[in-house]
């Protein structure tokens, strides 16, 4: 009787964790936010407005941006996170690179505009 009292506080116990939000995954982190928290803070200083004002697409690897990745990463694509209106006088505007996984950062740097 023990056991199964002790397993249904366990069930009803995952079910209430799970419906607040508390054992919820990463994945649902917007990738533009991903992208956002890994920046330091002077590069966070670059963004006038807000992280949303951000463009986020899947893109190939290329010899354009490999140069900005992690030597490591051999995977064909990426998620790229463009900041907008965050470009200065010497360089484009600043982009971060993900992991398909969504969470993993691969890279970052500079557009060339």
């Amino acid at each position: 009787m023990k056991k199964l009292l002790c397993f249904s506080l366990l069930v009803f116990l995952y079910i209430s964790l799970t419906g607040c939000g508390v054992l919820e995954s990463k994945s649902n982190v917007p990738l533009e936010m991903v992208a956002y928290n890994s920046l330091s803070d002077e590069e966070k200083d670059l963004i006038p407005v807000s992280p949303k004002d951000s463009s986020v697409e899947k893109v190939a690897v290329s010899q354009e941006i490999i140069s900005m990745m992690d030597e490591d990463y051999d995977k064909d694509e990426v998620y790229s996170v463009i900041f907008n209106n965050t470009e200065s006088e010497t360089s484009g505007n600043l982009v971060v690179f993900l992991d398909l996984d969504k969470e993993t950062v691969v890279g970052k740097g500079f557009t060339s505009d």
